[in-house]
């Protein structure tokens, strides 16, 4: 039986627009797309590089989800969408840049896609707009309220606010849409770097200890197999929290620092220790006008528990699991093999 559903997936091919192609997860989700013989049109900026696609048999649309006027064309022949574009810059916590981006880009799309008539629409928001569960054993769940709101941050205050457009649009307009919420995404194809930069500064010895709390973590390319998914599987109108392993930090270092080599932190940093480096941090970059290795808010969110339960896209997406120290792995191979890691001393 489980054999004939999967089969069924993978015939059902599809033309599939893709914005946030070029990122850590639309890098991920346009091969596995490929992979099953997808038609895939990635929007792309004007004069944007393309570094994680280049060589693959996309097609290539220049648009940009704030220019409404661009989305049409870029619509024109697709069966389904994946909205994957987005801000994900933690610094500074404030930003209208960000809000325009996540907010009003969401609403173009939606707008966008209301008019082109698509099948099924897919959106990438974040966990974080359920409330996470402080421990392990009581992880945060799809439908709980948005608390994170106290953290100051844009970054989660904009995908939050994005959802429930999505949301209402679904329950108004009838839009196809299912919301996949990820967790915190290591693998390939990383060319900001984002969270490839931990395990950069972890390889070089520069992170000194971890703090007090902890999140759930994922491979990124089982989050963008699990989107691949939803376009047959999964509810319209529904969100799925999209993750694996909810470990503590000093947990995560030990297993990512087993997989690089090298030697895991061991200073169990204390509260207030973490939150004046973050204050420093903040204070400092507000006036060189450079991101803080640290900012505030996110000395606050790293010394609380995020932790999620996955089961529903599990169950519903059939989202796989791979071993996060696969994803380690993989990800700083593919760092060091495009230059982003200098030789240790």
């Amino acid at each position: 039986m489980l054999a004939r559903l999967w089969a069924i997936i993978y015939t059902l091919t599809m033309k599939i627009l893709i914005t946030g192609a070029d990122g850590l997860l639309g890098s991920n989700l346009v091969r596995v797309l490929l992979e099953r013989g997808h038609t895939v049109r990635a929007l792309i900026q004007a004069g944007r590089p393309q570094l994680t696609l280049d060589g693959l048999p996309i097609e290539r649309c220049i648009g940009d989800i704030l220019l409404p006027e661009t989305l049409a064309p870029a619509f024109e022949g697709m069966e389904a969408v994946i909205h994957a574009a987005a801000s994900t810059s933690v610094w500074p916590a404030r930003s209208e840049k960000m809000r325009r981006v996540v907010i009003e880009g969401t609403r173009n799309m939606i707008d966008a896609a209301l008019n082109s008539g698509i099948s099924r629409m897919i959106c990438v928001g974040t966990s974080n707009s359920f409330s996470p569960g402080s421990t392990k054993e009581n992880p945060g769940r799809e439908g709980t309220p948005y608390i994170c709101g106290h953290y100051g941050m844009d970054y989660m205050d904009s995908k939050y606010e994005a959802q429930k457009l999505l949301l209402e649009a679904h329950e108004e307009k009838g839009l196809p849409v299912l919301i996949v919420n990820p967790t915190f995404m290591i693998g390939p194809y990383d060319s900001t770097p984002s969270s490839g930069t931990m395990l950069i500064r972890l390889y070089m010895g520069e992170i000194p200890g971890y703090t007090s709390g902890g999140k759930n973590w994922v491979h990124v390319r089982d989050v963008a197999t699990a989107m691949a998914n939803g376009l047959t599987m999964g509810v319209p109108g529904e969100c799925y929290i999209v993750g694996n392993k909810n470990l503590s930090y000093g947990e995560f270092f030990r297993k990512a620092a087993a997989v690089l080599g090298v030697a895991a932190p061991r200073l169990n940093m204390p509260r207030p220790l973490v939150l004046a480096t973050g204050a420093i941090g903040s204070l400092t970059a507000s006036i060189t006008g450079k991101p803080p290795l640290l900012s505030f808010p996110m000395a606050r969110v790293a010394c609380d528990g995020h932790y999620y339960d996955v089961s529903k896209a599990r169950e519903h997406l059939a989202m796989p699991a791979t071993p996060l120290e696969t994803a380690v792995e993989e990800s700083f191979n593919w760092l060091r093999d495009n230059g982003y890691v200098e030789a240790r001393a």
